[in-house]
């Protein structure tokens, strides 16, 4: 079964209920484990109102969580060395589904340039 780690913007879209986001992640994450970064949760949580608590939580929370070990740390240290106008968090991001083999779901992707990183970019 394949995995995918779901970037912020993606799930942004999706709690905003932008409906050509949800129509392209439901027919590329078919069948596949959906996962998402403990820094994507950070980023989330940051930016969330109040009222949006319960739908972020239930996203969110049918998500598997990545974390940050220290291969990811050490990746994504190497990344933002190599990549220096990428932001950490991204690096981390890419690493965190690196380290899986997984896909990157994404809207952005000039932020993530990385050779061995499986993209999947959505519109």
């Amino acid at each position: 079964m394949k995995q995918i780690v779901f970037d912020s913007d993606v799930l942004i879209d999706l709690l905003r209920g932008v409906q050509s986001t949800y129509d392209q992640v439901t027919s590329l994450t078919e069948d596949a484990e959906l996962c998402c970064s403990v820094i994507t949760l950070a980023e989330i949580y940051a930016g969330m109102f109040p009222r949006e608590k319960k739908a972020t939580d239930q996203l969110l929370n049918s998500l598997v969580h990545i974390p940050v070990t220290d291969t990811v740390a050490a990746t994504a240290g190497r990344l933002r060395n190599k990549y220096k106008q990428i932001e950490l968090m991204d690096c981390l991001i890419a690493a965190s589904a690196m380290g899986l083999g997984a896909y990157l779901l994404t809207k952005n992707i000039k932020h993530y340039p990385m050779e061995n990183l499986r993209l999947l970019p959505i519109k």
